[in-house]
């Protein structure tokens, strides 16, 4: 007995991983009385729950709970703070619904309270005999009694590692708080944002592969991350790779692993970032730039969720959500014989187009009130003010670049200026040039003065004596929009694809226009 208790403390003091401190505190227990079943149970909420259990059907035992309004002997021991041996079919204290399914029934079971330092009950340990008869545990006084000093100083052991555990987890949640504080973030408020919100919100619930469309800067794997955070999946990884970034023989390494020896340079395996992410998402970025053979290979990973790592003779399941984001029309590349029509479809089952910033005009204002506080606390002063007039000139400037473009243009005025506010005259030429004449958009007005494009007029273009100065912006643009209608033959797609803009935003202004198909 003096050797295995030693034993004992040894697995107890020595062990600092959680459930592995649990099977050998229960491991130990069950060897010194003989049996093959116990388990651990503690006070959760409203009842009592198995943390861990070893013996034959063990799986169907842990996690299991029972309500503190039933009668039990884990619950007896737990309120009582005392040691007990039942006679599991005698004992109207037992709890016989926890052992349905199991093909072995139990005979005797002795439990002791699992006690803290300062006295307090948070559990029970079940030490079960399946034996007939009950012949095979230990019941002597002497025995007893040497047992209940283990099981206290195992309970307290214990109770630490619980401890520790749930501060870990809280620590845990607390970092991913902060990095959330920390991340970059969504903002605006236009209709055309607003729509993309929603989107991002009712793709979150599925895990469904998303493609992600817009100009380059316009934040499509900001767009990503937001997915993924809103997603079941935000506790998983999220991986990204730019499949334009690296050569097609390197990045089929680098998305499908490899085994030792498949290639010269191969001398240990490598796991891939299908693996690796497993549990959460993969990004693809730019997947309009991946081979065709490759292309292939990612179609398995969506239709079978299983890989090849190369050099490998079998193939892995994995458990990830994908999604890709390209600046190009893969429709043109599909015509063009560049890219899998089979792919696309696969890819595309929740597409998210990311509007441009020259259609949510009525962001550009808090995007930027946005980076210049954030990018001013990282170079720690304080954050400088736009006047009005440079505050239009932003309005009107046509970010080609789009977000991306306005974050690197606020860190040069930031650096580079030294009051307190930015005015008109510190903005670079690229901002005060007067925007294209043929612009037209969902925006405010531009500069004064500015020509509306040749089809303004309903039904013709308007003569050189036209008083286009005694109309509104509003008047202009429904003139515009009826013109459109007109020549594409109330088309909306084709009408869209002429002024510029999206179908999803020239629908938009058509109702707000209050314009109706005569």
């Amino acid at each position: 007995m003096k050797s295995q208790a030693l034993e004992f403390h040894k697995a107890l003091f020595e062990e600092l991983d959680t459930s592995r401190l649990q099977q050998k505190f229960l491991s130990a227990l069950l060897e010194m009385q003989n049996v093959e079943r116990g388990s651990l149970w503690i006070a959760d909420g409203e009842g009592y729950r198995c943390i861990a259990a070893v013996g034959s059907q063990s799986a169907d035992i842990a996690g299991y709970c029972i309500p503190k309004s039933a009668q039990s002997i884990v619950g007896w021991v737990i309120e009582n703070g005392r040691m007990t041996i039942a006679e599991a079919y005698k004992d109207k204290r037992h709890f016989r619904e926890v052992e349905v399914g199991l093909d072995v029934k139990s005979t005797i079971i002795l439990c002791y309270p699992l006690i803290l330092r300062d006295g307090r009950v948070y559990g029970a340990v079940e030490i079960i005999d399946t034996s007939h008869g009950g012949s095979r545990l230990n019941l002597h006084k002497d025995y007893l009694e040497l047992m209940e000093d283990l099981v206290a100083i195992g309970a307290i052991a214990l109770g630490n590692a619980l401890a520790f555990a749930d501060k870990r987890a809280e620590n845990e949640k607390l970092r991913r708080m902060i990095a959330d504080l920390h991340a970059e973030t969504l903002i605006g408020q236009s209709d055309a944002f607003l729509a993309m919100q929603k989107s991002l919100g009712d793709y979150a619930k599925t895990d469904f592969p998303v493609l992600i469309t817009g100009e380059s800067g316009t934040g499509k794997e900001l767009a990503a991350r937001e997915l993924h955070r809103l997603s079941a999946r935000r506790n998983g990884p999220f991986l990204v790779q730019n499949v334009s970034a690296i050569p097609d023989t390197l990045l089929e390494s680098e998305l499908f692993g490899y085994r030792k020896g498949a290639f010269t340079g191969a001398d240990k395996d490598k796991t891939g970032l299908f693996e690796a992410a497993s549990g959460g998402t993969v990004f693809l970025d730019e997947i309009g730039d991946m081979a065709l053979p490759l292309q292939a290979r990612i179609l398995r990973v969506i239709q079978q969720n299983e890989i090849k790592p190369l050099g490998g003779t079998g193939c892995k399941q994995v458990d990830v959500r994908i999604i890709s984001a390209t600046n190009k029309d893969l429709r043109q590349a599909i015509a063009a014989g560049t890219f899998r029509e089979d792919l696309f479809y696969r890819l595309n089952v929740l597409p998210l187009a990311i509007p441009p910033l020259r259609e949510r005009r009525e962001d550009i204002g808090l995007l930027l009130n946005y980076f210049l506080r954030r990018d001013g606390e990282r170079l720690g002063i304080a954050p400088k003010k736009l006047t009005p007039r440079a505050l239009r000139r932003f309005t009107e400037h046509t970010w080609k670049g789009n977000i991306r473009e306005m974050e690197n243009l606020v860190r040069y005025l930031l650096t580079t200026l030294h009051g307190d506010t930015i005015d008109e005259a510190d903005l670079p030429a690229t901002i005060l040039a007067p925007p294209p004449a043929a612009q037209t958009d969902s925006g405010p007005p531009a500069a004064p003065g500015r020509t509306p494009p040749a089809e303004a007029g309903h039904g013709g273009s308007p003569g050189p004596s036209a008083d286009l100065c005694g109309q509104t912006w509003e008047e202009l643009e429904r003139a515009y929009v009826l013109a459109l209608l007109d020549k594409y033959k109330w088309n909306i797609t084709q009408a869209a694809a002429r002024a510029g803009v999206n179908r999803s935003t020239f629908d938009s202004r058509i109702k707000k226009l209050g314009i109706r198909k005569r």
